[in-house]
């Protein structure tokens, strides 16, 4: 009986590479598989092996040191620290945008969400000139608040506003297919309970677009770790993240190893940040299973 089952192990491959929808479905992936491989695979492994070589291509741990102590690891903070501001503020007006698009008809919830999703199809290069227009000394933010002009640009607020305009498009679509997807009877058993608006929220809405929000949030920290044009432009010397450290490394210092060891640390950062968002859409599935059953 064993000796069947070995005989016949190696000529299952066999026989299923022999079958002709096999053969043309491997045929018609080949064009991908080459395409992840030379495109990304390649480009990642070299940029990996690049922060492990020294000047004489010997092998070292040098640049990853450096690149976590010192102003570097000053830069790294920063990143994070703006990168999850931007989350939360998004999130907050990401979920009062979506929640009020949700009452809305259809005809013109569709309208407000276009009014969302087109300015993310403009240039962010363009979005962020606006920005610094609106918020310069004779802009019109400034020109609307008394007392002013405020100091809206070249700090760390004018990179969070900046950053947060260009995430909430994300947060938003996120949070609003959340939402549309709540069962409002839940929501009208609450009430007929006798639960109040607060009660209904805490305890019945706010569990069910947890993993939404979860979500959302970990896209706009994943998206504002590796962003470069708006906090370049409206941020200061204090305000430079980990892209623009890139940029200058290579452009300015000629430090490619320098600059792959940090391209790897946020690539880390990323995967880290994904993987985190895969949990919790794990065990917001889990749950909805849960309580469906």
């Amino acid at each position: 009986m064993a000796a069947t089952l070995t005989a016949g192990a190696p000529a299952r491959p066999r026989k299923l590479l022999a079958s002709r929808k096999t053969r043309v479905g491997i045929l018609y992936a080949l064009p991908v598989v080459v395409y992840l491989l030379v495109l990304f695979v390649y480009p990642i492994f070299s940029t990996l092996l690049l922060s492990l070589k020294d000047a004489d291509g010997s092998f070292t741990l040098h640049w990853y040191a450096d690149a976590l102590t010192g102003v570097n690891l000053s830069v790294l903070f920063t990143t994070l620290r703006i990168s999850a501001e931007t989350a939360v503020l998004s999130l907050v007006f990401g979920f009062v945008l979506a929640q009020a698009i949700t009452r809305l008809k259809p005809i013109l919830a569709g309208l407000a969400m276009l009014v969302v999703v087109v300015p993310h199809f403009v240039s962010a290069l363009v979005r962020t000139y606006g920005w610094i227009i609106m918020l310069g000394d004779k802009g019109l933010v400034n020109e609307s608040l008394p007392g002013g002009p405020y100091q809206l640009l070249y700090n760390e607020l004018g990179v969070v506003i900046g950053t947060t305009s260009m995430m909430l498009p994300y947060t938003v679509l996120l949070l609003y297919g959340v939402m549309r997807g709540v069962d409002r009877r839940l929501l009208a058993a609450a009430a007929s309970m006798g639960a109040g608006r607060v009660t209904i929220f805490r305890r019945v809405y706010l569990p069910l677009v947890a993993p939404g929000l979860a979500s959302a949030g970990l896209l706009s920290f994943i998206l504002s770790l590796g962003y470069y044009i708006t906090p370049a432009l409206m941020g200061g010397p204090n305000q430079t993240m980990i892209a623009t450290l890139i940029n200058q490394q290579v452009t300015k210092e000629n430090q490619w190893n320098g600059a792959a060891a940090q391209g790897v640390i946020l690539l880390v950062l990323t995967l880290a940040g994904l993987l985190l968002v895969k949990i919790v859409s794990s065990l917001g599935a889990s749950r909805r299973r849960r309580n469906g059953s």
